[in-house]
This record gives structure tokens, C-alpha cells and sequence, in this order.
């Protein structure tokens, strides 16, 4: 069985109802149709990847659950092993082995999309145009700011990705901006 982003986006929205996961969720899919385009990957498959590889995270937020409440739930719906397994391996303590591109390029992007989009949210503009690369790493840096994303996810990432940190963070940047109206990363005007 053939699916499509509309089945993605439908089943993202059957379970997911908070704006910001949503967002998130688009974020990720972004990086990845962006990387898959850079490595000759599949488009359309690296994308449903990003967009589903939280689906089920709202519902069955526990790492009991998640994120193979999620995975079963494709493999009923008849998604691809592939698919499933890249979803799977996007969480450090599933057990899965990252082994394919798509695999490393979902756990590369996944906590830096999010990153990027928390940098973005801060800036004074609140505008993705305005987030750089050293902006990134200065935020990094700083164990306060958007605590919940593993730096030790983002640095691996790009290891296992085989890139350099900062041509990643780039890529990821470039990426959000093709987007920024519906990730609401546009910004603001300022006042002169």
C-alpha cells in the first residue's frame, strides 16, 4: 500500500493536538525532505518519516511508550518496515539500530529542528532570518535554555550523519526558512 503526505498529516493530526508538536512535527519534516533532496533519498518517504516520528508522543508520552505505541500502529496501518524502523531508531533508548541515511538524518534533525525553532522564538524579531550558526551554539551552550533538547542528541547526530556541526546547523537553518510562515518563524516587525 502506497501512502502519501495527506495520510501522514491526516494520522499527525488524529493523535496530535497541541500547535507546538504540530509545528514541531512540520519542522522535522522540512529537515528532512531538505536532506533527502542534499542525498538523493526518497522525498516523499523522508518526509512522512519527519512528519509521523512523534505522532503518538501526545498521547503515550512515557519512553514506555513512546515511540512504539506509534510504530505499532504503523505497522497495522501497513506502513513500511523502513518507515517504521527510522521512526523507532529516532529514540536513543528504543534499542534500534540507526543503520540506513534516513535513519541518522531523523535523529540528526529531530532535537536541532526543535533547537533552531527555540532560537528562533527568542530572538528579538521572533523570525527564523535572524538565527545564525553561532547563535545556535551560543544557545547550546547555555544548559537553561531549552532544556529538554539533548545537546548529546544534537552533537551525535551530526557525527553519525557524517557532517560538520556547524555546515548541519546551517543546512537546518536554510531548511526552517523555506518555511517560516507555517512554522510561524516570519517574525515580527520591529518598532524603529
Amino acid at each position: 500500500m502506497q501512502f502519501t503526505r495527506e495520510d501522514a498529516w491526516r494520522l499527525l493530526n488524529q493523535y496530535t493536538k497541541s500547535p507546538s508538536l504540530i509545528k514541531h512535527a512540520l519542522a522535522v519534516e522540512t529537515s528532512m525532505r531538505a536532506y533527502a533532496a542534499k542525498f538523493g533519498g526518497d522525498v516523499e518517504k523522508w518526509r512522512i518519516v519527519g512528519l509521523l516520528h512523534d505522532f503518538d508522543y501526545e498521547q503515550y508520552p512515557s519512553p514506555a511508550d513512546h515511540p512504539f505505541r506509534g510504530c505499532e500502529i504503523l505497522r497495522q496501518m501497513g506502513y513500511p518496515e523502513d518507515v517504521i524502523h527510522a521512526i523507532l531508531a529516532h529514540a536513543e533508548y528504543s534499542g534500534a539500530v540507526r543503520e540506513s541515511l534516513m535513519d541518522k538524518t531523523l535523529f540528526a534533525v529531530d532535537e536541532l529542528s526543535g533547537f533552531v525553532m527555540a532560537v528562533a522564538l527568542v530572538r528579538p524579531t521572533k523570525s527564523i532570518f535572524d538565527v545564525d550558526v553561532k547563535a545556535v551554539k551560543k544557545k547550546l551552550k547555555e544548559k537553561a535554555f531549552a532544556k529538554g533538547v539533548s545537546r548529546e542528541d544534537v552533537y551525535k547526530g551530526a557525527e553519525e550523519l557524517g557532517v560538520d556541526l556547524d555546515e548541519h546547523i546551517q543546512f537546518v537553518i536554510e531548511a526552517l526558512q523555506t518555511r517560516a510562515d507555517e512554522l510561524g518563524l516570519r517574525g515580527v516587525a520591529m518598532e524603529a
